[in-house]
């Protein structure tokens, strides 16, 4: 559903200490993820996960994802809303996301889901 949460990214240097934090705070159980960094991710409810990750060193707000039908058409109407939009990145067949900022610049992410989505170009 376009504007549902489906994903939060929570920073963490550590995240070993942010995984027991967050996961003796609300019982959430995390599956490490492959990758050039740290990324474990948990399932909040059916519809929404959250993940433990240190992608970005030093950053200290956590990051909003946010559904959307079409993730070209999201990243577009950013920009004609006078916000920012990278341009959209697969994740290997679960979807496509981008990262943008609000016209105060709040960063937060869209998400479409896409099974068929291909591993990245290098």
């Amino acid at each position: 559903m376009p504007g549902q949460v489906v994903h939060v990214e929570i920073p963490a240097d550590d995240t070993a200490k942010g995984r027991e934090f967050w996961g003796s705070l609300f019982g959430w159980e995390f599956q490490s993820y492959p990758g050039p960094f740290e990324y474990h991710m948990t399932q909040i409810s059916e519809q929404t996960g959250a993940a433990i990750t240190d992608m970005e060193p030093g950053k200290r707000a956590p990051r909003i994802y946010f559904d959307v039908d079409e993730i070209n058409a999201g990243a577009a109407r950013v920009k004609e809303l006078g916000g920012e939009a990278d341009e959209p990145r697969p994740v290997p067949s679960m979807g496509w996301f981008v990262i943008c900022k609000d016209t105060n610049g709040n960063e937060f992410g869209l998400w479409q889901n896409d099974p068929s989505a291909p591993a990245p170009s290098e």
